[in-house]
């Protein structure tokens, strides 16, 4: 059984119109979804798979979200080996619990968390001792990067490292944008084990928040599916070190997403 206590494993979409979104993704990144537990409802929640399984969900934003305000938004899980002692600890290094722990009936027990500087987070016990195989590699539809726009960059490195369990890479210099920090969730220090890199939130952010890069091939047709879905590209193509190339959108609701991939791979 993979071991996803202090990792991100699983991707959340709330969303405005979730069959539109589904499509749009579908189309972009390749994904397959069924309703979870094959509800046949109005609105279910739908289960969306990538090349290696299932990988994350789309649900509509939830009536008492949408009244405080909650547009579209991807959300991540963190594991949790005991979801209750995690978020008073969380809360005690500087988080924040958002919303009260509680149980979603056949699958486990989550609370809504932010880090010190804001970026909200989840953190789920699942129901049943086995968890989903984390795929290796970077295989397509699933996410193979995760970025921090910190509301405050010391504290939340220091958060998510020494709460968390997570290592640091090497740090880039980005000039006025601060630095680069590379982290790895899985306890590498060596640039191939990095799965992420946390930054200071840029002027044009909104506010903080994760943002989590999913898999395709080549990256120009990837952008070019985006626009004729009525996504927006904000950012890119550009090539990262290791060669890879991304891309920052947004989807035709609204929510932020990322993409990377290579040129010149179908």
């Amino acid at each position: 059984m993979t071991d996803f206590n202090g990792k991100f494993f699983w991707y959340e979409l709330m969303t405005s119109d979730p069959k539109a979104a589904l499509a749009f993704y579908g189309d972009v990144v390749g994904w397959t979804a069924q309703p979870f537990g094959g509800e046949r409802t109005d609105d279910p929640y739908m289960i969306v798979s990538g090349s290696a399984g299932p990988m994350g969900g789309v649900m509509t934003i939830p009536a008492e979200a949408r009244t405080c305000g909650m547009t579209p938004w991807w959300g991540g899980y963190v594991g949790s080996a005991d979801v209750d002692a995690d978020a008073a600890r969380l809360s005690a290094a500087g988080g924040k619990v958002m919303r009260l722990a509680e149980d979603i009936p056949g699958v486990g027990r989550f609370v809504v968390m932010s880090d010190p500087g804001g970026a909200v987070f989840m953190l789920l016990k699942g129901s049943s001792p086995d968890g989903m195989e984390a795929p290796t590699g970077m295989p397509l539809g699933h996410v193979s990067w995760h970025e921090l726009y910190a509301g405050d960059f010391d504290k939340d490195l220091a958060f998510y490292t020494g709460q968390l369990g997570w290592t640091k890479g090497d740090a880039m210099d980005m000039g006025e944008m601060g630095s680069y920090q590379l982290v790895s969730q899985t306890g590498a220090t060596d640039f191939q084990g990095m799965t992420g890199g946390i930054m200071p939130c840029p002027k044009e952010m909104p506010m903080p928040v994760w943002l989590f890069y999913f898999t395709v091939g080549d990256i120009d047709a990837a952008v070019e599916r985006v626009k004729a879905g009525g996504g927006q590209v904000m950012q890119g193509p550009m090539e990262v070190p290791g060669g890879a190339w991304i891309i920052q959108a947004t989807d035709p609701q609204g929510a932020m997403f990322a993409l990377v991939g290579s040129k010149g791979e179908a």
